[in-house]
């Protein structure tokens, strides 16, 4: 498909029949439909069909026009989605002449998730607020802020609309997809409450002093310190009223199932067409549990913020020590961003609720927890005290830091060279800093690295030619073209290239033309490869009785990257958020065990302003659609293991990086969700009866 040239055309329709048209490929001229973010168009036979890359962005398309929206409800959106890779996630954003989308200014946002086919998606408009504007401009910090009654962002004067687009926000794969009409209808406009009328001066502050929002309530939000130690004690009798599956040995394997051989350490087995985990005792093993189990999930960044918030402690208070409390695995992302303040309300919550003696008394209630929801697991990034207590089993992860490939695409970390000395350095050093887990026999394995950003089959190369001259990983393609070509006049006569030398191929930082692919693919393949390989080897050399678990795929991943940690991984790791794994396959003719690093799933029923990753409408879904996900996960007969993001709901106002998502387990008061635990027990009882069949 070939990219087209930016639109000056405005495309104005009048309303007829309760209805605007803002874009249907049969009508709109193509003239008025322009590249979003690197996205590719072209009509055929009656669609818009749009190509998208991994790693570029938010790439799809933008449709121009002018539209008075002012009384109309909802957006209907027929999308074509043929693509075989699962759900397919779109942004779509209204635009005002004034947009600023990065600031969530004069935009509205929302998301759908497409299944395969050709199908109507909507999605509900907002209703015009009178100070929302005003009030949004003050608010920084957050992915979304309180007035999302509809859609992620809303910052929209709805009669002025001068764009519509449809996009992937941050995709990891190349998808292809199409739309086909984008319609906007009348009808009953969303109600909204007293609060969302307030004046600036009246709304700020908005957080009360719990960490919790102010103006809005729902079932288990906490008032004062006393509700807080009563809901201590309603939790401690339901503790006692679920002390947990029966039929799980010390370490939660199937104690009344199979017994294979005891080796004192976790391993994987396949039987009877199943992986398996294998506990240290020789019991079948199923993993399930939650990523960061930590007293300090609702910590929220404090700079420029300051009036958003009812009550901060005073110096010298007893809580002002939430000042300084921290997520250590968090931390080093607070520095890159030169965050200078921080106030922890979720271990400030536990001091109130459990006394001094908070943290003991969370961690001594996080074993009891886990038993008694049917997990078995810490997932990784939890806080390492709680994991050495010898009570449950757990993982960890840890984040290269070697010398990157310096054109690689900076993700959460830029891709690290496994060339260069360094890398397997670093490997050594993260082991040492490890090693009270790597001795311990409660740890069963490790996730090197999180959500890498692969780009597509020859980007890895491409990244290492854009480097300079020095990159350990250009040097060593370059030992293989010499090796491959000889001369660097053949290197040119194959590559469409110029080098005067293989200096000169050093020096040089342009990708070079279509004669390169295939030595690019074959190259990326070779990086893939000595990532993984590199990593095992020190791995294994440090902690041979653990689990060497991969690098958590985002999403499927790309199949290259996906092949070669098979390879040489134990097992290869996912995060996969989604509904259900029904539709996950490994790429044809692997046949390795799998492991979900992530998935979650939230609502706007409790107070927070963001559902995560997968929005639902309410906490009983919540807790049905947790059921759904693990069932499916526990009859994929290559998946071992699913583990949650994460035990505690994130910041009201937002961690690091805006996240403020309703994901956990527990609030940030420390109380259980009583819906999602009913979901979590509902399966994590019959974990081994779903697992076997029976």
């Amino acid at each position: 498909m070939r990219l087209m040239a930016p639109a000056l055309v405005m495309v104005m329709v009048a309303a007829r029949g309760g209805e605007v048209v803002l874009f249907d490929a049969a009508s709109t001229p193509l003239a008025a439909v322009a590249s979003h973010s690197g996205g590719t168009f072209a009509l055929n036979a009656g669609v818009l069909e749009i190509a998208t890359q991994g790693n570029t962005g938010y790439p799809g398309v933008r449709v121009k026009g002018q539209w008075d929206l002012s009384g109309y409800s909802r957006l209907s959106l027929e999308i074509v989605h043929r693509d075989g890779k699962g759900e397919l996630p779109l942004t779509v954003r209204l635009d005002n002449p004034d947009a600023d989308a990065g600031k969530g200014r004069g935009v509205f946002v929302d998301r759908i998730k497409t299944a395969r086919g050709t199908r109507v998606y909507e999605v509900a408009l907002p209703p015009t607020l009178p100070h929302a504007r005003a009030i949004n401009a003050r608010l920084a910090g957050m992915r979304t802020g309180p007035f999302t009654t509809t859609g992620l962002v809303t910052d929209l004067d709805a009669s002025r609309v001068v764009g519509v687009a449809v996009y992937i926000k941050e995709p990891k794969l190349d998808w292809l997809w199409g739309v086909k009409r984008i319609v906007a209808h009348t009808g009953p406009l969303a109600e909204v409450p007293a609060w969302m009328r307030l004046t600036e001066a009246e709304f700020f502050p908005f957080i009360d002093v719990y960490g919790q929002f102010k103006y809005k309530e729902w079932p288990g939000k906490i008032h004062s310190d006393a509700e807080l130690k009563a809901a201590a004690e309603r939790e401690q009798a339901d503790l006692a009223a679920h002390p947990g599956p029966r039929g799980w040995s010390r370490f939660g394997g199937w104690a009344d199932g199979p017994r294979r051989q005891a080796t004192g350490h976790f391993r994987v087995e396949k039987m009877d067409g199943k992986w398996w985990l294998v506990d240290p005792e020789g019991y079948l093993w199923w993993s399930h549990g939650p990523v960061r189990v930590t007293p300090s999930t609702a910590l929220t960044p404090l700079d420029g913020r300051e009036s958003y918030f009812t009550e901060l402690p005073a110096e010298g208070s007893p809580f002002a020590k939430f000042y300084t409390t921290r997520d250590e695995l968090l931390y080093p992302y607070y520095v890159k961003r030169n965050i200078q303040r921080t106030y922890d309300f979720s271990s400030a919550n536990c001091y109130r609720k459990y006394g001094p003696g908070y943290y003991e008394v969370f961690a001594d209630l996080a074993h009891k927890r886990l038993r008694s929801w049917g997990l078995n697991t810490i997932a990784n990034s939890s806080d390492k005290k709680i994991c050495l207590m010898g009570r449950t089993p757990y993982t960890d992860r840890f984040e290269l830091k070697s010398k990157p490939i310096a054109g690689s695409h900076d993700g959460w970390w830029p891709f690290r060279d496994p060339f260069d000395p360094s890398f397997r350095a670093d490997v050594r050093r993260l082991m040492a800093e490890h090693r009270a887990e790597m001795e311990d026999p409660w740890c069963f394995g490790f996730f090197v690295d999180n959500e890498l950003s692969w780009g597509g089959p020859t980007d890895l190369a491409a990244w290492t030619l854009a480097s300079p001259a020095d990159q350990a990983a250009k040097a060593e393609f370059r030992r293989r073209l010499q090796a491959k070509y000889a001369t660097v006049g053949l290197l040119n006569a194959a590559w469409g290239t110029a080098y005067a030398d293989w200096e000169a191929f050093l020096a040089e930082t342009r990708r070079p033309g279509a004669g390169a692919e295939a030595d690019l693919a074959e190259f990326t393949l070779a990086i893939a490869d000595a990532y993984f390989k590199n990593v095992r080897e020190e791995f294994k050399a440090a902690a041979p009785d653990k689990l060497y678990m991969g690098c958590r795929f985002a999403g499927r991943g790309p199949e290259f990257a996906v092949k070669a940690a098979a390879r040489h991984c134990d097992l290869v790791s996912y995060n996969i958020y989604a509904k259900h794994l029904e539709d996950f396959r490994l790429p044809q003719g692997l046949d390795k065990p799998v492991i979900i690093g992530e998935f979650h799933f939230g609502a706007l029923d409790r107070g927070l302003f963001h559902p995560g990753l997968i929005k639902l409408e309410s906490q009983e879904e919540r807790g049905r659609t947790y059921v759904q996900y693990v069932t499916s996960a526990l009859r994929h007969p290559n998946v071992v293991g699913v583990h949650w993001h994460q035990f505690g709901d994130q910041a009201t106002t937002g961690r690091f990086d805006g996240e403020n998502f309703q994901v956990g387990f527990v609030d940030c008061c420390d109380t259980p969700y009583p819906e999602t635990i009913a979901g979590i027990r509902e399966v994590g009882y019959r974990l081994y009866e779903i697992r076997s069949g029976k």
